[in-house]
């Protein structure tokens, strides 16, 4: 992996947890950071913090600013924030089509930005957060599921069709990260995630790990890789398992 020494990098959702880890360890590196967030005065916390340029506001379109804060083009883009919306099909219509926005458009609309003048220039990066919901799906939160399920395809999509052209594509997919997206999963994320949950720094090393040795994705849980085998060799199997988890939430809900 070349150096991110002097590279433009942009920090989406970095008020906090994984973005905060993320755009700490690019500006240890040497990187310029933008750090956004929605949250104004957590952008700047963390951009104060760690030498780097505060850039709040929407994810969605935070390309053109980022790229005139930074006084040129981008070379790394991290395409961090995200919502964890709860919920089935009963979930607010304002729900899913939040969390589609977030989840997956500001991906889509980031790289209609960035991919033309990546494309140009002979590469860039594009680092995805998705979430081990993304390849395996989580209990008592469609929406987050199904749009994390978009996040990954659309990150694998443009893995497969710019890698020869020099543009990196990493998705990275833990399961629980300590973080106050986390603290809000309730029930559910105390049975699946907590037992398991890794500080945002594990992130972080994960993906620079993965840049390191140039794999598309990256597992701060290894043990996903298993779980993900488990799901495409026996669904029925895997999928008797995830119920068995919804009738031990099901159960700890009616206690």
């Amino acid at each position: 992996m070349a150096s991110v020494r002097d590279k433009a990098v942009v920090v989406t959702g970095a008020g906090g947890g994984i973005g905060a880890a993320l755009a700490r360890r690019f500006a240890a590196e040497g990187a310029r950071v933008a750090v956004n967030d929605l949250d104004e005065a957590k952008a700047r916390k963390t951009a104060e913090e760690i030498g780097a340029i505060a850039v709040p506001g929407a994810a969605s379109g935070i390309v053109p600013p980022a790229r005139e804060a930074l006084g040129g083009a981008i070379d790394i883009f991290c395409a961090n924030a995200g919502v964890g919306t709860g919920g089935g099909p009963d979930a607010p219509e304002d729900d899913w089509a939040l969390a589609w926005d977030v989840n997956v458009m500001a991906h889509v609309r980031a790289a209609r930005e960035l991919v033309p003048e990546w494309l140009a220039s002979g590469g860039g990066r594009f680092v995805s957060t998705v979430s081990a919901a993304g390849l395996l799906t989580m209990v008592a939160a469609a929406p987050y599921s199904v749009t994390k399920h978009g996040a990954y395809a659309f990150a694998e999509w443009l893995s497969l069709t710019y890698r020869h052209r020099g543009i990196e594509v990493h998705a990275i997919c833990p399961q629980g990260v300590r973080t106050d997206m986390l603290a809000g999963t309730g029930a559910a994320g105390d049975l699946v995630l907590t037992p398991t949950a890794v500080e945002p720094e594990a992130v972080a090393d994960a993906l620079f790990a993965a840049m390191e040795e140039g794999r598309f994705l990256v597992l701060p849980h290894p043990e996903v890789a298993d779980y993900y085998t488990a799901r495409a060799a026996d669904p029925d199997r895997w999928l008797g398992s995830m119920n068995h988890l919804q009738r031990k939430l099901e159960e700890r809900n009616e206690g």
